[in-house]
């Protein structure tokens, strides 16, 4: 299949893709779609960034303008379920934007904000509702929503949902769909969990999976910088302050760690914002879409908040931290390289991540090559041996980090400087006889 013309789509589903110039489906949404259409339970397998959402979102479309029902309060036909806020709503964004010429309703509910609008937006009924596992059955348990209607439902990012505890929750909502109905599982790997949970999900699925197993993208080009910790925030802001970084997602380890690193870069001069799980929803959206909009260059992101986010023209993903699954390295560098744009990611590695890279190298099948850009960098992690260590009196200069520097050298004294010679000068000789105070001696 080379076009979406080809795709047996209704007119209003093809004018809104010709609207955004899609013309080339990719291969996920080529294996994908016409099994859907024809009705058929599917198992998708693909990396990040490959036009998942499309490839379940075009076939519902089609279907419900193809039986159009009246949308009914709180009974929504379509529900797809997403791990976080922000995929949840470029989920419903997405689906806007390809039903535009369509009367399709829909919403997205998750938590972090209050359920009033929500609760509101169901009750005049939806044909399509995108929510988190989390609000979903919350407002189940209030009787704002039933599932007695549902014709599909779709499950994406599920391995990225049992990586958030959300496998019981799963397994809830699950128990409450009707028999029959249309079920789509999209997932980036397929442990066995996963595949437990397909056996009671689908029935006899079409299974279609593009990619090698947790490989990384092609198009990005990955590479490995050895730091000290120490030097990660100034090679950092060297970096971005390079010609080519047009928009840069830069993930840390922990929440606090994104705050840090946001706020040193603002202070440089870096338009840069930080979005992570203690964020309030707004704030998230607020932070999400100045990066959209090109107001801020750099976003800094903990893993749980960025997984998901779909924004064209990111060029360059820095780990400022390794992550400590190496699944989690596949997803963090498929935020550049999208839609078979080209990208690159940058890995900070310290004496203390070497373990994790070594994990990623063995997920991914090879070796990530050392960055020559940067040559001070591969030096930042080299530590002096003790045996390499100069010995007392020895002319060489010792290393810096609390250590005397040495009074002589081959050349004659060494002129003391700033506080040092300050305190010289402050110091008086005893003259003889003269007795030391019972403190002297502990102030020295």
């Amino acid at each position: 299949m080379k076009t979406f013309k080809e795709l047996q789509l209704i007119g209003p589903v093809q004018r809104a893709l010709a609207d955004e110039n899609y013309e080339t489906p990719t291969p996920i949404q080529a294996q994908t779609i016409p099994a859907a259409l024809d009705g058929r339970d599917v198992l998708g397998s693909a990396q990040t960034g490959t036009g998942k959402t499309a490839a379940f979102s075009l076939p519902i479309l089609h279907r419900l303008a193809q039986r159009p029902r009246k949308a009914r309060p709180n009974r929504p036909q379509v529900l797809i379920l997403a791990p976080t806020r922000e995929l949840a709503i470029q989920i419903e964004q997405s689906i806007a934007t390809y039903g535009r010429h369509l009367k399709v309703r829909r919403t997205s509910v998750f938590g972090g904000v209050s359920q009033v609008r929500q609760v509101r937006t169901l009750n005049r009924g939806v044909h399509i509702l995108v929510a988190t596992p989390g609000r979903l059955l919350d407002l189940m348990n209030q009787g704002h929503i039933h599932l007695d209607d549902l014709d599909v439902f779709v499950l994406d990012e599920a391995d990225r949902m049992l990586d958030m505890g959300f496998l019981p929750d799963l397994r809830r909502i699950i128990s409450k769909l009707p028999d029959e109905r249309q079920s789509l599982f999209f997932s980036a790997t397929l442990p066995p969990k996963i595949v437990e949970l397909t056996d009671t999900l689908l029935t006899d699925p079409v299974t279609v999976n593009v990619a090698p197993k947790a490989r990384s993208v092609d198009q990005i080009e990955q590479k490995i910088l050895h730091v000290d910790r120490s030097r990660k925030q100034a090679i950092l802001q060297k970096i971005l302050g390079e010609t080519g970084v047009e928009r840069a997602i830069v993930f840390t380890k922990t929440k606090r760690g994104a705050n840090m690193v946001a706020e040193k870069l603002m202070r440089s001069g870096v338009r840069a914002t930080a979005i992570h799980g203690n964020k309030s929803q707004s704030a998230r959206q607020r932070a999400l879409e100045a990066f959209r909009k090109r107001r801020v260059q750099v976003l800094v992101a903990t893993d749980v908040a960025a997984r998901g986010i779909d924004i064209d023209g990111i060029s360059h993903v820095v780990n400022y931290d390794m992550p400590i699954e190496p699944e989690a390295y596949v997803h963090r560098i498929g935020r550049t390289g999208r839609a078979g744009a080209e990208g690159i990611a940058l890995s900070f590695c310290t004496s203390g991540e070497r373990r994790e890279l070594r994990a990623i190298e063995q997920l991914i099948g090879h070796r990530v090559p050392v960055c020559p850009d940067h040559p001070q960098s591969a030096a930042g992690d080299e530590r002096p041996s003790s045996r390499s260590r100069p010995r007392r009196g020895s002319s060489m200069p010792r290393p810096s980090g609390g250590q005397r520097r040495p009074r002589h050298d081959s050349g004659g004294p060494v002129e003391p400087s700033g506080e040092e010679s300050k305190s010289k000068r402050r110091r008086r000789p005893r003259r003889r006889g003269q007795r030391r105070s019972e403190g002297a001696g502990q102030a020295r």
